[in-house]
């Protein structure tokens, strides 16, 4: 799932990657997330060291990252931030069996297909807001846009809990609670690259692992919750992570603050305050569309969201379908949880393994796991053994991890430090479309055909079809380069010639002047 996101290949100094992820100082950070649990600092990194600078003059340099200190406490702070959200996000699906339960009725015969929007609308929101959490995180800084990020989403799942149809958990759930998760994430990521830089890698190890522990864990605990006490005491529960997560939100302070900041501070201001009459610059460039100018990356930010169409299809109906298919089993959540297990294993293994894969080449690891999330959906229906429906389940979680891990490397080796934040943001605003439609079109076909048969099967093409896009990255990409190399080549020549023709005028000079001289 993309956690969302997402750990990043900062600097390249990093073993693995997500997006969006952090960056340390002096490199972009990678916006958002995700369930690409997935995956996140020019941009607000140096926004947020400018707002809240090192004590000293005017002009001075932001202070080196602590590694450590108050930093662990901004590390599992953001470690439950990305649990939590993409915990519940990846566990929909006993969520969504609980609608179905809740709200349905024998005569309505698209029960499905509305019940898949709310979870689809959720997870489409988190990826859709991921280029204006950038933005807000640039202009407000990390800890205010988390905060309200927090309340908002908190407003929203409990304003979920009082509903008694289907249709407001479209507002309430698919989108406050949605966009509230979505700003409360991003600022989680950025801030890691003030407190860590040596041991960024580690760290975003630690934080990322928060979404796999909680995808292993949250589908047991609803499942006895929505058993016990219903759907709606089971959303009032999940209040209460929203609630620690807006209280991790206030651990994301600034790390030093300069010397105006404190003169104001001590006339009543507060860098804590929500409301500080500091004024706020925006960014000089708050959206950056040259960057579509680099052809390598457009068919990527095009082959991409082509693959997802089907990518969240399971993490929805798996669950439905495992009902369905194998009544009698007790334990059905434990497909869920492997492949929360497993997918924390590939992004830790594919991290590594993309460090020694050479540039864009890196591609081709997503191409494979794209291959293989493809077959593996389509491999769901024709499981007519439980165990057999757990290994297929083990295989996508893997390269599930794999697709996130590596998404923050290549956009570095695409469009560079400066412009990775950007990419990732567009890049994860554009994997909300596809992300939101295929769910709710594969409950209208379980629908219409009584199975998930087709549906899954389906689902499994956009990823083949999308790697096989993702191909022409690595042979597009070379020709640019070898175009650059032979135009920088051409002008390295002319610039060789113009020396050496102003040596030789000059020589002629001088051999002329003393010519003169000696007649």
């Amino acid at each position: 799932m993309v956690s969302s996101q997402e750990e990043p290949a900062a600097a390249r100094g990093t073993s693995e990657a997500q997006p969006p992820g952090p960056a340390p100082p002096g490199a972009a950070p990678l916006p958002c997330p995700g369930p690409l649990d997935g995956p996140e600092a020019a941009g607000p990194e140096k926004v947020e060291v400018e707002l809240a600078g090192p004590a000293g003059p005017a002009g001075a340099e932001p202070l080196e990252p602590p590694e450590g200190g108050w930093g662990w406490l901004v590390m599992l702070a953001a470690m439950w931030c990305n649990g939590s959200v993409f915990g519940i996000q990846n566990a929909c699906g006993v969520l969504f069996v609980s609608m179905l339960k809740t709200f349905g009725s024998k005569d309505d015969d698209k029960m499905v297909f509305k019940t898949a929007w709310v979870s689809s609308l959720s997870m489409g929101m988190i990826f859709f807001c991921c280029p204006i959490v950038s933005v807000f995180t640039d202009v407000f800084g990390c800890w205010r846009t988390a905060v309200v990020g927090a309340a908002v989403g908190f407003v929203g799942l409990m304003s979920s809990s009082f509903v008694s149809s289907i249709e407001p958990l479209y507002l309430t759930y698919g989108i406050i609670f949605a966009c509230g998760c979505s700003f409360a994430y991003q600022p989680s990521l950025v801030i890691l690259g003030h407190y860590f830089k040596k041991r960024l890698g580690l760290v975003n190890g630690i934080v990322t692992a928060g979404s796999s522990i909680f995808t292993i864990l949250l589908p047991f605990l609803l499942r006895v919750l929505t058993d016990s006490v219903g759907l709606f005491y089971t959303l009032r529960v999940l209040c209460i992570f929203m609630f620690v997560l807006f209280l991790a939100g206030f651990t994301y302070r600034p790390l030093a603050s300069s010397a105006k900041d404190k003169d104001s501070g001590t006339k009543g201001g507060n860098r804590f305050s929500l409301f500080s009459r500091r004024k706020f610059s925006p960014p000089k460039k708050i959206f950056n569309f040259a960057i579509f100018k680099v052809t390598a990356y457009a068919v990527w930010a095009v082959g991409i969201p082509l693959a997802l169409f089907g990518y969240f299809v399971p993490y929805v109906h798996l669950m439905k379908h495992v009902n369905e298919r194998f009544q009698d089993e007790k334990n059905k959540e434990v497909v869920l949880m492997c492949i929360g297990i497993t997918s924390g294993v590939g992004r830790l293994l594919f991290g590594r393994i993309a460090d020694y894969v050479p540039g864009v080449k890196k591609v081709y690891l997503q191409v494979l796991s794209f291959f293989f999330i493809g077959l593996m959906s389509m491999m769901i229906p024709l499981c007519s053994v439980f165990g057999a429906l757990i290994a297929v389940c083990l295989i996508m979680g893997l390269f599930d991890g794999c697709f996130i891990s590596i998404m923050a490397p290549i956009a570095f080796e695409l469009v560079g430090a400066q412009d990775v934040s950007q990419a990732i943001g567009f890049l994860l605003g554009f994997m909300s479309i596809p992300m939101t439609v295929g769910p709710p079109i594969a409950g209208l076909l379980r629908d219409k055909l009584g199975s998930y048969d087709v549906a899954f099967y389906l689902a499994g093409i956009p990823p083949l079809i999308g790697g096989a896009v993702l191909c022409f990255i690595p042979w597009i990409h070379s020709k640019k380069q070898r175009e650059i190399n032979k135009t920088t080549g051409g002008e390295k020549m002319e610039k060789m010639l113009e020396n050496q023709n102003s040596l030789l005028s000059s020589s002629s000079g001088i051999f002329k002047k003393e010519s003169d001289s000696v007649i």
